[in-house]
């Protein structure tokens, strides 16, 4: 381990370990945490600080406030914050000059309004990201230029239609823009204790690498450029590959989050024919290999509450208690008000699109001693997460 890796894994490891000894529930190997056993942790303010509220479970704008604006503009993320977002998350990509942009795919025809550009319509292609055939437009094939030409759309039309009166309106925005409108909140309000932090994900990172642009020395020095790259700084940095994270463990003081799917493998460990899968690394060996680089998981919300053939949830799995026994966070992604992305037992009616009881899902999620999730409803997740608090501090 690096002197940086050592010292950031130290500083986890401590806050760990406060968290589990207040946290008696955390015991059985698949025991769910109750608010009285928890409250302790819930009330804590001692050790490292981790977030806007360190002793509280973070709650982090996926997206920014994906419910409600287009996802990944600025628009966005300024919603998450007024709505009380401790994190708000950039998906990074690369333009063809090296610039880092914030989309969740480098394949943009559903994000933004390139299909009626017809100067790029030569543009179309097909490639292939991570094993798997693509076709569409591609941010690597465009500068940043180009990109500013476009306009962003909502996704997903047909289950947000509010959202589709905002497209057209918001450009593509820079990694460095979105460091920019972190740090300008935060000289608005006085102290660190409400400041907001910023959750970047390299997307494709052995992709992108492969032709030359890779993600993580530019997003390294955006960070040192805004002063974020720093121990304390309120920055997690995560990737669903495996080997950008060992990598990054050797470059930077910030922790690492390794993100992990229900189903497949990382693709980086596809490329090297490396057998392990999803579900390998979910086990108390994989975990102890994750802890070697990483500081914490962002696990899938199905891996830690489990649905059942009703696409009902019951009992929680081990993995948040192994996970805290190797002394690793757990972010769980990724909470949304929707039914269609809930499990049966939160939703509310039978249309897809309606809104389920994101609330109860946010109670079911902390009760498992989860350290925080992704929401695209930042309103519903804070509110939901500050009555859990307010709830566990009553019993204790």
């Amino acid at each position: 381990m690096t002197p940086l890796g050592t010292t950031r894994h130290t500083v986890v490891l401590a806050l760990m370990t406060a968290l589990t000894l207040s946290a008696p529930g955390l015991v059985g190997p698949a025991q769910a945490t109750s608010p009285s056993t928890t409250a302790a942790r819930a009330s804590d303010s001692s050790g490292p600080d981790r977030g806007v509220r360190a002793s509280e479970p973070l709650v982090i704008g996926h997206r920014g406030a994906s419910g409600y604006r287009p996802e990944h503009t600025l628009a966005s993320y300024k919603l998450a914050i007024r709505m009380g977002a401790d994190y708000i998350e950039p998906d990074l990509v690369s333009t063809k000059d090296g610039v880092l942009v914030s989309r969740h795919e480098n394949e943009i025809s559903g994000t933004t309004d390139v299909a009626a550009h017809p100067e790029f319509a030569a543009r179309r292609t097909t490639k292939t990201i991570d094993g798997k055939p693509i076709t569409g437009w591609f941010t690597e094939d465009f500068t940043l230029a180009e990109l500013r030409t476009l306009r962003a759309k909502e996704r997903l039309p047909q289950v947000r239609p509010n959202n589709t009166q905002y497209d057209g309106r918001f450009l593509v925005p820079t990694f460095d823009e979105v460091l920019d409108l972190v740090n300008r909140t935060n000289r608005k309000r006085p102290g660190t204790a409400r400041d907001i932090g910023v959750y970047p994900e390299t997307k494709h990172p052995t992709y992108f690498a492969s032709i030359g642009l890779a993600l993580e020395r530019p997003m390294l020095r955006e960070l040192r450029n805004h002063g974020l790259d720093r121990r304390n700084a309120k920055v997690f940095l995560q990737s669903f590959e495996t080997r950008n994270l060992r990598q990054l463990d050797k470059k930077t003081d910030l922790p690492l989050i390794q993100l992990m799917d229900a189903t497949g493998a990382p693709y980086d460990l596809v490329a090297e024919g490396d057998p392990r899968t999803w579900a390998d690394l979910t086990k108390p060996a994989g975990l102890r290999f994750i802890a070697r680089y990483a500081d914490g998981i962002g696990p899938n919300k199905d891996l830690v509450l489990p649905r059942d053939a009703n696409n009902r949830v019951g009992a929680p799995s081990a993995l948040v208690t192994d996970a805290h026994r190797q002394g690793l966070l757990v972010h769980v992604f990724t909470l949304r008000r929707e039914n269609q992305f809930m499990a049966a037992n939160f939703q509310q009616g039978t249309d897809p699109n309606a809104p389920g009881n994101m609330a109860a899902e946010v109670k079911a999620f902390l009760d498992t001693g989860i350290d925080g999730f992704f929401t695209d409803n930042s309103d519903i997740g804070v509110a939901a997460r500050d009555a859990w608090v307010r709830s566990a501090r009553r019993v204790a």
